[in-house]
């Protein structure tokens, strides 16, 4: 069957209140950013002309309105993009730390995201796409759970490929142990995963260590979830400013990040890159890789990323091809 869409997602869409400067009065300045993981990774799929659509919800407000222009303007198909009249749109409050990590408040409780039910998908959307991507922010609660949960097992029985990236946010989760379990549940169902250094340290406390210093200290806890879940057919790990590693059909490749200088903020930096994964995988498959090739992968993933920290947010903050190119050469 040939698939309409190359890449599908379902998650949350919200604004990114991230800082921004200091008034005359001494007060924080915060830009309203458009946000949210799963519509980040559109976003930059969409600038390596790829076709996608996005299932989620937002508010019957102005917030809400924004997102749907700016991911309208982005080329990502929103006709599945829903709208709670009751609830609000998500906020999150970013601010980034002296270490260069960042800060998350939610304002979401409840949030317009959380109300996606199972009834409002899109089974053409569904069928129609060569990957589905999704992300943890959508089963922190029962309701849009479920519909996540439904959404996945319906786009594999239709054959899609399955991307997952856990995007752990620890205050948005009830407890540590339920996080543990949505992303336990996620790990068991996708092909393709892109999974941060602290997400790794979370899974596999007793094989990664603390300080989360260098990559190799994290192949124990990497060849522990290969064994665990013999599904993942592309593992890739993100250490930040430390690089990426690269996992599939038995090799392990590494390659080291761009470090430039000018990172302004580091939102959106791992959805880019995980979109950039996605688009190589579109282009050569999983099967048979080399190890050159997947570190030509990891350094083109590797460039993008970097050059949407050089700006503030994400969705507006995605580079082109032509940009990436330029840096890589």
């Amino acid at each position: 069957m040939e698939k309409c869409y190359d890449v599908v997602a379902l998650g949350e869409l919200l604004i990114d209140f991230t800082q921004s400067g200091i008034s005359a009065q001494g007060n924080p300045i915060f830009e309203a950013n458009p946000g949210g993981a799963p519509c980040n990774v559109l976003a930059m799929l969409q600038k390596l002309g790829r076709k996608t659509a996005f299932l989620g919800k937002v508010g019957a407000d102005g917030f809400g309105e924004q997102l749907r222009q700016v991911v309208r303007e982005a080329g990502v198909d929103v006709s599945c993009l829903r709208t709670d009249p009751a609830v609000h749109t998500t906020l999150a409050i970013v601010q980034n730390m002296p270490d260069g990590d960042r800060d998350f408040s939610f304002y979401r409780n409840p949030g317009a995201d959380m109300m996606l039910s199972e009834d409002e998908l899109d089974d053409a959307l569904l069928n129609g796409c060569s990957i589905f991507h999704f992300g943890t922010l959508s089963m922190t609660h029962p309701g849009v759970r479920a519909a996540t949960k439904t959404a996945v097992l319906r786009a594999k029985r239709a054959g899609a490929r399955i991307s997952f990236d856990p995007n752990l946010r620890p205050p948005l989760w009830n407890t540590l142990e339920d996080a543990r379990e949505q992303i336990a549940w996620g790990l068991s169902q996708c092909d393709i995963l892109k999974i941060a250094d602290n997400e790794l340290s979370f899974l596999f406390p007793d094989t990664a260590v603390a300080n989360r210093a260098r990559p190799q200290d994290y192949m124990a806890a990497a060849n522990a979830l290969l064994a665990r879940y013999p599904n993942i057919r592309l593992l890739n790990v993100t250490f930040g400013a430390n690089g990426s590693c690269a996992f599939c059909g038995g090799q392990a490749v590494y390659a080291p990040a761009f470090l430039l200088g000018g990172t302004v903020d580091t939102t959106g930096a791992g959805d880019c890159f995980c979109a950039c994964v996605l688009h190589d995988v579109l282009e050569n498959g999983l099967e048979n890789r080399c190890a050159d090739s997947l570190r030509a992968m990891l350094r083109f993933a590797n460039a993008a990323a970097y050059l949407v920290t050089t700006k503030k947010g994400a969705i507006r903050s995605m580079p082109t091809p032509e940009q990436i190119a330029q840096l890589l050469s």
